[in-house]
Parts: C-alpha cells; sequence; structure tokens
C-alpha cells in the first residue's frame, strides 16, 4: 500500500461517480485497498470500455457493496466491436445486472482516434438510444469532440453526465439545460487548470458529480500518482475554495447528485 495515497477523511461522505478499478494497478492492492477506502467512500462507480472491461467492473461490484459499475463501449475501443448492433447486445446483457447503474463510459474521442471518427459516432448514437430505451444515465467522454458531442446530446436528450468536464462555460450551461451533470475530476486542482476554475465558479451546485477517473488524473498535491477515490476530498477542497462553501458541503452535494442521477 506504500504506492498508495489516501485523504483524512473519516466519515463516508465521497461518492465516486467515475473510476476504472479494472486497471492492471489496482489489482496487486486487492482487499486492502478496498477496507481503506470503505472508511470515507459511500459509493465507487466503476465504468467498462468494452467487453473485458465491462465484465471486470461487473465483477468488482459484486465483490463489494460499495461499489457499482457501468457498462460501454469507450470511442477509443470502437473497434473492438464489429457494429453498433454488436455493441447494443453486449452491453444490454451487462444492463441486467442488479449494480449496473449506467450506460458509460460512451462518447467521442477525437485526441487519439480521428481516423475512426464515422465508427464512433455510430456507436455513440446507438449506446445513446439503448439509454434512451432502457431509461439509464449515460457516462460521456468528450476530448477535442466538443461541438459533435453536445450536437448528439441535445439530439437524444439522455439523463446523464458528461465525465472530467473540460468546456468552456458556455457549454456547461448548454448541457445544464439537457438536464444532464458534469463530472469534475483532479484536474480542478492542478496549476495549469484554465477554463475549469470558471466553469466550477458558475455551476450550480445540483448539477454536478465529483470523479477521479482513477487511477488517472490525481489531485494535486499527487498529481502524477496512482489516483484513488479518497483523493476526492482534495478536489473537494478547491472546489470548496472557489465556491466559498466548506469541503464537507461539497461532497454532500455530490453525494446527493449522484445518489439521485443513478437511483441509488
Amino acid at each position: 500500500m506504500e504506492n498508495l495515497n489516501f485523504s483524512p477523511l473519516n466519515k463516508r461522505l465521497i461518492f465516486d461517480s467515475h473510476a476504472h478499478y479494472d486497471d492492471e494497478r489496482f489489482k496487486e492492492f486487492s482487499d486492502e485497498l478496498y477496507s481503506e477506502l470503505s472508511k470515507s467512500v459511500a459509493g465507487i462507480i466503476t465504468c467498462g470500455c468494452d467487453y473485458e472491461s465491462n465484465l471486470s467492473a461487473m465483477k468488482l461490484a459484486e465483490q463489494h457493496d460499495f461499489v457499482y459499475f457501468a457498462a460501454g463501449i469507450h470511442p477509443c475501443n470502437v473497434d473492438s466491436v464489429k457494429s453498433p448492433e454488436t455493441a447494443i447486445n453486449q452491453i444490454t446483457k451487462f444492463t441486467k445486472h442488479d449494480k449496473c447503474v449506467g450506460i458509460g463510459e460512451i462518447g467521442l474521442d477525437y485526441y487519439w482516434t480521428q481516423e475512426t471518427k464515422e465508427k464512433q459516432k455510430e456507436i455513440f448514437s446507438a449506446q445513446l438510444e439503448l439509454s434512451k430505451k432502457l431509461d439509464l444515465p449515460v457516462i460521456v467522454h468528450d476530448r477535442d469532440a466538443h461541438a459533435d458531442t453536445l450536437e448528439y446530446l441535445k439530439k437524444y436528450q439522455p439523463r446523464g453526465v458528461v465525465h472530467s468536464f473540460s468546456g468552456s462555460v458556455q457549454m456547461a450551461e448548454e448541457i445544464y439545460k439537457i438536464g444532464m451533470y458534469i463530472g469534475i475530476s483532479g484536474v480542478i486542482t492542478f496549476k495549469n487548470a484554465k477554463k475549469l476554475p470558471e466553469v466550477v465558479k458558475e455551476m450550480p451546485l445540483d448539477l454536478f458529480l465529483l470523479e477521479t477517473d482513477a487511477p488517472y488524473l490525481a489531485p494535486a498535491p499527487f498529481r502524477g500518482k496512482i489516483n484513488n477515490s479518497s483523493l476526492i476530498y482534495y478536489s473537494a477542497e478547491k472546489i470548496g475554495d472557489i465556491k466559498g462553501i466548506s469541503a464537507e458541503a461539497v461532497l454532500n452535494h455530490a453525494l446527493e447528485n449522484t445518489k439521485r442521477l443513478y437511483n441509488i
């Protein structure tokens, strides 16, 4: 456990709305990790990206009472399925599980995989349609694809969250109009975060979620290290500074927002 850091919070106020605990970096810690997290974490949603990670996320949710999961095809993994129909058939099976609370991680990524733009759009659209059919919230990945992401969200009007939000204040306002939430990650603590502090300053307290994207995006002062759900505390402190409220108040708002969105 010497490679992990944990927050000083000893109340179960944290709900991590987006993590990837199937990642290889967590496997060496096993049950010790979840025992430590249970001191400050009320819930975790671990997200799948393809069939194998969806399956791993489901198994983790079965093993730990405060872990839930979402199943989806990530835009960087669209080549793992032959067609939108294949993707929907796979995901639908996972959504029948009692601890599957959403469809994700889905969306568009033009930073890493521009050559698959059209297939990304097809798979994204199919998953948005499925979310409407099943009345499940979506967890949306948007990297260098703000305009197209917003176009699809306006078209389908899903319930859900744009995770690790990186857009402008104006884009956030469009997300709120749809009735969706924005996810705030450890990026809010980074010194080079430019737009996000302004987004946080203006965001309604009933339309945001807190997340880690663990093991990625660890907040300062742990940037570059393995992230975990307890470190959301440091993001909450920074948000509290911006909003003029306590970290505990930020955590309480995010906890209630997450439970409301995912019917937990």
